[in-house]
């Protein structure tokens, strides 16, 4: 993830309100009720107890790291009406060696 977009992702957190800084829980919103948050916030940090980490509206908030770039991914989450509400979310792709981009 490019410097300016973490800054950027991090300032946004920052102001958002606590419920949004800590993160939600997406077992308390339908699917559709989801994708809505998720298209209004542009990323929305999702915590429960089977995912912890950022989803995304789109592509665009995938930045590419030192050493490889991110990739656009779905991942299920439970939701009141499905057990499994596709989500996307940024994941590391392999750099050329073989291994996982990213890193510090």
């Amino acid at each position: 993830m490019s410097i300016k977009r973490l800054a950027l992702l991090l300032g946004t957190i920052a102001v958002s309100s606590t419920a949004f800084a800590a993160g939600i829980d997406s077992r308390t919103y339908t699917c559709a009720d989801l994708h809505s948050l998720i298209v209004a916030k542009r990323f929305v940090f999702i915590n429960n107890p089977t995912f912890e980490d950022f989803v995304v509206a789109n592509a665009s908030y995938c930045a590419g790291g030192e050493g490889g770039s991110a990739q656009l991914k779905l991942r299920s989450v439970p939701t009141t009406d499905s057990p499994e509400c596709l989500v996307n979310y940024c994941a590391s792709a392999p750099n050329m060696s073989g291994g996982m981009g990213g890193g510090m």
